[in-house]
């Protein structure tokens, strides 16, 4: 048994602005009726969710990029990260989403245009202001924060596609990168899992824009490889369709196990389908 090299790093900083772009145009298409169209988040309209990608895209530039800190908070556990995630969230839907369309388009097309500039300044190796802490991430690096921010601008523009049935923006180059990201949080999840060392877990999300991910357990801990030449314990095949609101609460677990796949040792792979890539 012999593994290769760990997975590169995410480099996609430029993909930021094309999904934004499309972002953009899906905004402008809408009619009036469907900004009140009920989304998969159950807290959430589709004016709701846009409310929400205007004021992260805004709180990201002024916490980060000008670093500019109205409130002192201190984080002393994962629960007080929800809360305050929680409470921000709450607070910007609740001022944002009382924008007409047109000044909330208006204002998301700046906000779009600086985040893009922003994240492709930053030199992707270098320590982010941010950890990835649903991947278990004292302190990440650039490439996977800003990884992390093209997984919530595709997801959540998603979102509002899926409530208002158009189109989705499932293309390799721009969701393979969403999934990729997502299962970077495979090891964390799996930190308390006891196996033999060599134990291996294949997660394969199924479609053109999916590909196959291996969990390996190594004597130290859980850790992703790009393949590995021993039969597998399990393999959990998830379709491209669902897979993007597994790992982001968008469906039923329930749900999620009926269109999913495991084979092998169930225990095992039922895991993959508690994944959450979220904060809240």
């Amino acid at each position: 048994m012999a593994k290769t090299a760990s997975l590169k790093p995410i480099l996609c900083a430029p993909l930021l602005r094309k999904v934004d772009a499309k972002l953009i145009e899906l905004l402008r298409s809408l009619e009036p009726a469907e900004w009140d169209l009920q989304t998969v988040s159950p807290a959430w309209k589709v004016r709701d969710v846009a409310a929400h990608l205007l004021d992260t895209a805004l709180r990201k530039l002024s916490l980060v990029r000008d670093s500019w800190f109205v409130e002192h908070i201190e984080i002393r556990s994962p629960q007080d990260l929800v809360a305050l995630v929680n409470r921000l969230n709450r607070e910007g839907v609740a001022v944002y989403r009382r924008l007409s369309p047109p000044v909330l388009i208006e204002m998301m097309e700046m906000a779009c245009r600086e985040s893009a500039d922003f994240h492709e300044s930053l030199d992707p190796f270098a320590p982010a202001a941010f950890s990835v802490s649903w991947a278990g991430e004292e302190q990440s690096l650039n490439w996977f924060d800003t990884a992390r921010e093209l997984t919530e601008r595709w997801h959540h523009q998603q979102q509002i596609r899926l409530a208002t049935n158009r189109p989705g923006i499932m293309t390799a180059e721009l969701y393979y990168p969403v999934l990729d990201c997502f299962l970077r949080g495979l090891p964390h999840r799996y930190r308390d899992v006891e196996a033999a060392e060599g134990t291996l877990v294949v997660v394969e999300i199924s479609g053109e824009c999916g590909g196959e991910w291996f969990l390996v357990k190594s004597p130290q801990r859980w850790e992703l490889v790009r393949e590995w030449s021993a039969p597998a314990a399990c393999r959990v095949t998830i379709p491209q369709e669902i897979a993007w609101r597994v790992f982001t609460k968008g469906i039923d677990r329930a749900a999620a196990m009926a269109q999913a796949r495991i084979e092998g040792d169930r225990e095992l792979g039922e895991r993959v389908l508690e994944m959450t890539a979220i904060v809240g």
